[in-house]
């Protein structure tokens, strides 16, 4: 093992990281919040031969609850329908409480709004596939989610707005 301190450029410590500074999330709790699922039709919604057309529904909610702590909720509602007719209506929120330190404003929300959903996910994604096959019918599995498509895509369309709204202010 070598002699060498850590900082052998600069004997004083000047310069070196402070890890009580390091940007740092932890995982706190996860809870599922609100589960329903519903069948409306039964028994007639278990017979025919066309698969439900499925429409699957996301958001993402975030909020502070102490300093450096936040809940992030992940929601889905996934609605089957056949003929017009509904088959079976599923709703989840998938919650979790996180610790975020010291990251910059625009990084935080990027954190809570991606990095947090997507540690939930798989979870929910097992919520929803339970359920759907608890019905009786088979699991539902989601899709994985590009939930940092979706915040590019939000922070675009905020930004043309933004500049929408700045065009039409009066002069």
């Amino acid at each position: 093992m070598s002699e060498t301190p850590e900082n052998a450029n600069n004997p004083d410590g000047a310069g070196a990281p402070d890890p009580s500074n390091a940007p740092s999330m932890a995982v706190m709790a996860q809870y599922l919040k609100d589960l329903s699922f519903e069948n409306p039709r039964a028994p007639v919604s278990f017979q025919g031969d066309a698969p439900p057309n499925i429409d699957v529904n996301v958001d993402v909610q975030a909020r502070g609850l102490n300093p450096d702590q936040y809940e992030v909720e992940l929601s889905v509602a996934a609605r089957a329908t056949r003929n017009d007719e509904p088959v079976f209506v599923v709703e989840a929120t998938y919650a979790g409480a996180f610790q975020i330190k010291n990251l910059p404003r625009d990084q935080l929300e990027m954190a809570m709004l991606v990095e947090c959903p997507r540690l939930l996910f798989p979870f929910m994604r097992q919520i929803i596939a339970d359920a759907t096959r608890n019905g009786n019918f088979p699991p539902l599995m989601l899709e994985p989610i590009d939930f940092m498509g979706i915040f590019v895509a939000n922070a675009e369309k905020a930004r043309q707005q933004a500049g929408q709204q700045a065009d039409q202010a009066p002069a």
